[in-house]
């Protein structure tokens, strides 16, 4: 009960990374990096990242029965996720993959449901309804037109399927989260990751003209791997161990708002009434899904 605040703070604050993130890796895509070549520098930069900060940490390795559900959380988390939300990314355009991914909570109420048997009551679905109906919103009264999206149907496609393949990882990483310290799960599924993605990306991350990219490519490349990939499955795992999977699931209904607001900064869209209302219902709906919860946890 005493950690519920902290863990929410700590899934808003991966969200709102996330939001930013649309707006930040599109605009490296294909200019400077193809989008298989940055999961290859994500993943791996990562993967360096939290195997020095294991140095200093006391370990324990994965236990022989924990492997294959490491692996599967590896897969579903930073392969399949990875691939096709960036290549999704590269086709459409920020705010469709931001409002897209808003149906993840869907796809987690009815994964928690089938494989962890986890209760669905009539608030949390009416709040999905409720968050879901601005996210949606968003996407019909805000298109950008400075993003290249040159094959928007298939982009939106693949981006479902990340959406997916996310809420697969949030169930099937749960139990990891709760047996192992932090660093040592991340280091572990993010080596593996690599291990995985190294053959698909490594062609695509050959072509990058490094000594020629600028400052501005540079930050924004330094921000993905940081901030997007080490900082925010750090928050994740933290938040997955005092909540339950369906309510980290639904924070995604954030992700379009800090997306429309950070367009709105970079001058990339404007804002406007049927924007604000939208944002609003999406608010409302997250409020709906992760308070009902906590007054369960009261009882």
């Amino acid at each position: 009960m005493s950690n519920r605040a902290p863990a929410l703070l700590a899934a808003t604050a991966a969200t709102s990374i996330y939001g930013i993130n649309h707006t930040l890796a599109k605009g490296l895509m294909p200019d400077h990096i193809q989008p298989f070549g940055f999961i290859m520098l994500r993943v791996g930069g990562a993967a360096i990242i939290f195997w020095l900060i294991g140095l200093f940490q006391n370990d324990r390795m994965i236990q022989r029965e924990d492997i294959v559900r490491l692996i599967a959380a590896s897969v579903f988390g930073m392969v399949i996720n990875m691939l096709l939300f960036f290549k999704g990314l590269s086709l459409t355009t920020p705010i469709n993959s931001s409002v897209i991914v808003t149906l993840s909570p869907l796809l987690v109420f009815v994964l928690s449901a089938i494989l962890i048997r986890e209760k669905i009551t009539w608030l949390k679905a009416l709040g999905v309804l409720i968050g879901l109906g601005g996210a949606v919103s968003l996407i019909i009264f805000g298109q950008p037109t400075n993003f290249n999206a040159p094959n928007i149907p298939l982009g939106n496609a693949l981006i479902i399927v990340n959406a997916l393949s996310f809420g697969m990882y949030l169930i099937v990483v749960r139990p990891l989260t709760r047996k192992y310290k932090t660093i040592t799960l991340m280091k572990w599924l993010f080596l593996t990751a690599f291990i995985i993605n190294f053959p698909i990306t490594f062609n695509e991350f050959s072509q990058v003209e490094w000594t020629n990219l600028p400052f501005s490519a540079v930050w924004r490349m330094g921000f993905v791997v940081l901030g997007t990939t080490c900082l925010t499955y750090l928050l994740n795992t933290y938040a997955l161990r005092h909540l339950s999977a369906s309510t980290i699931g639904v924070f995604v209904y954030l992700q379009p708002v800090i997306a429309i607001f950070y367009a709105i900064l970079s001058g990339a869209d404007q804002l406007s009434l049927t924007k604000l209302l939208a944002g609003i219902a999406v608010f409302a709906g997250v409020f709906m899904v992760t308070k009902n919860p906590a007054r369960k946890r009261a009882h």
